[in-house]
């Protein structure tokens, strides 16, 4: 009997071991899983060693009602400490909830007021990203499909992270093994290279890596990157996990550590980061004030987004949220990236929770630091203004991609590519966000630029910054007129200088009695570089 009793006992820890190794929870009291493992935990022990019991009363039909009985009481007391968990996970659950809490939920997200047109520069056409993720994962594929040493064992990963490399917006996703048996191969060198797409100009670059990756989710047993952190941060409570490159272009997980702010488990934030090297498996935890710069991703677009909807809505308490809903604000259906001061920041519209088709602002919220600005702008939603440039290029059947925004000429301004069924990138559009009938396609970014700065001045939009003027002088070198949606448009050079001068032919007709070789004297503010806007023509 001892033996036995022994034997079961000995298997029982062994469940338990196996079953922490395969679902890995955070030893951590806040921990919603965990609480549900170590209540599975105990039902699988008590099963395990009081099998007759369970069995007389759940599977044997026939048998003495006193025997039941008795067994019923012993039940009663193994089921205790199970049932106590439940309760405990309940009444936790409950106590930490908006329902009770609302105050502190919005207090978990500091926002305030920003500066449009001080805080969003206007940013060089070169520089905007023109690809989605989708679009970003076609081109990889493309550039793997010629790699032929490496396709036959490797694809591309889903983890396509926005980061801020060297100064530009960059996709960013290491590739993975095939299928087991590749990894099992391949094991050895681990994962020979990463992927990097240029958001700006569509190269796609295969970068391979003089060691392989080797701590990632695309391995087994100890490497795999959830068990790697697990049995070095016990307590841990991993959120995401993000790739991303350094400066240098060394690889590394980026791994959100989770805390819980409000209770035993509500007010869900982020208190720091776990940064994995991705080759070398070298580790290091950083409290969230003190991750380092070259990181652009430690809080996920999911729980910006729930923490701002907490904000917006919680603003006269949890009933008001309900019923009534005076003064509730929530954040639009989709969200983008923004590229400020080497950060990514998260962009997503704010509509009342009425659902309006119009926005009463946007906020932006830095992803590795939190920082949020708001900013009151009202104007049109994100999918009216995708609807809008599509049914300018209808007759095409293009898509338009969730938009970015941009300043242009201290206009706040939707971005968006327009791709082609193949989910190529054909044609580009900007939609002014408070007078969204502007519209303009172009085929370049820079020439869908100069439409929109056109279509603004046509509507009595003019902010270009006098108080910058300069002046030049010098023989004309080059003239040139192009003609954009019923608009000419000149562009001169003049000698001692490599910028283009631009100016709008009704707005400047003494241009026309210039030629080549002609001394002029041009009035000018710098709009961008190597582009200057005309104010006059002497």
């Amino acid at each position: 009997m001892k033996k036995s009793r022994g034997i079961m006992i000995i298997l029982t820890l062994l469940i338990w071991a196996g079953m922490y190794y395969y679902y890995l929870p955070a030893l951590n009291i806040h921990s919603e899983e965990s609480w549900m493992f170590f209540v599975a935990a105990v039902l699988v022990g008590l099963v395990l060693n009081f099998w007759p019991i369970f069995k007389v009363l759940f599977l044997e039909r026939d048998g003495v009602i006193v025997d039941k009985a008795e067994k019923w009481k012993t039940a009663k007391k193994l089921l205790i400490v199970p049932l106590a968990l439940v309760i405990v996970y309940g009444a936790g659950m409950l106590l930490s909830s908006p329902i009770l809490r609302a105050g502190a939920y919005r207090e978990l997200l500091d926002v305030q007021s920003g500066d449009f047109a001080n805080d969003i520069h206007e940013v060089d056409y070169n520089q905007i990203p023109i690809l989605d993720s989708d679009s970003a994962a076609r081109l990889a594929e493309r550039e793997m499909g010629s790699m032929v040493d490496m396709v036959s064992q490797y694809e591309v990963s889903p983890y396509f992270n926005q980061i801020n490399y060297q100064g530009k917006p960059v996709r960013v996703t290491p590739l993975q093994y095939g299928d087991l048996i590749k990894w099992f191969t391949n094991r050895s060198t681990g994962i020979p290279a990463y992927i990097t797409i240029d958001m700006t100009t569509q190269d796609v670059d295969l970068i391979k890596l003089q060691e392989g990756i080797k701590v990632s989710p695309f391995e087994h047993f100890g490497r795999h990157l959830n068990r790697y952190i697990r049995f070095r941060y016990p307590t841990a409570m991993i959120r995401a996990y993000n790739f991303e490159i350094n400066d240098e272009g060394v690889p590394y997980w980026v791994c959100s550590v989770e805390d819980k702010t409000i209770g035993l488990f509500g007010g869900t934030d982020i208190k720091g980061a776990i940064i994995v090297n991705a080759v070398t498996g070298e580790h290091e935890y950083y409290d969230v004030a003190d991750v380092p710069t070259w990181v652009d991703k430690v809080y996920d677009s999911g729980l910006l987004i729930e923490q701002y909807d907490y904000y917006g809505t919680l603003i006269n308490g949890f009933i008001n949220s309900i019923f009534g809903q005076r003064g509730c604000l929530m954040s639009t259906e989709g969200h983008n990236y923004i590229a400020l001061d080497d950060d990514v920041w998260l962009y997503t519209g704010v509509t009342s929770i009425g659902g309006d088709e119009s926005n009463v602002g946007f906020v932006l919220i830095n992803s590795r630091t939190k920082e949020t600005k708001y900013y009151q702008i009202s104007g049109a939603k994100e999918y009216s203004a995708m609807s809008s440039a599509e049914g300018q290029v209808q007759h095409l059947n293009y898509v338009a991609t969730f938009p970015i925004l941009l300043n242009i000429a201290d206009e706040p301004t939707y971005f968006l590519s327009l791709k082609d069924n193949a989910g190529l990138v054909k044609k580009y559009a900007m939609v002014n966000i408070e007078k969204y009938q502007i519209v303009a396609i172009g085929d370049t970014v820079a020439e869908c630029e100069k439409t929109y700065r056109s279509l603004m001045a046509g509507n009595g939009i003019n902010n270009v910054d006098t108080s910058e003027t300069q002046s030049i002088t010098g023989a004309i070198t080059m003239m040139k007129d192009i003609v954009s949606e019923g608009n000419t448009f000149w562009y001169l050079m003049l000698e001692g200088s490599d910028d283009l001068f631009e100016g709008k032919a009704k707005e400047h007709l003494e241009i026309m009695k210039k030629q080549v070789g002609s001394n002029a004297t041009v009035e000018y503010v710098s709009q961008r570089e190597g582009v200057n806007t005309i104010l006059s023509v002497k």
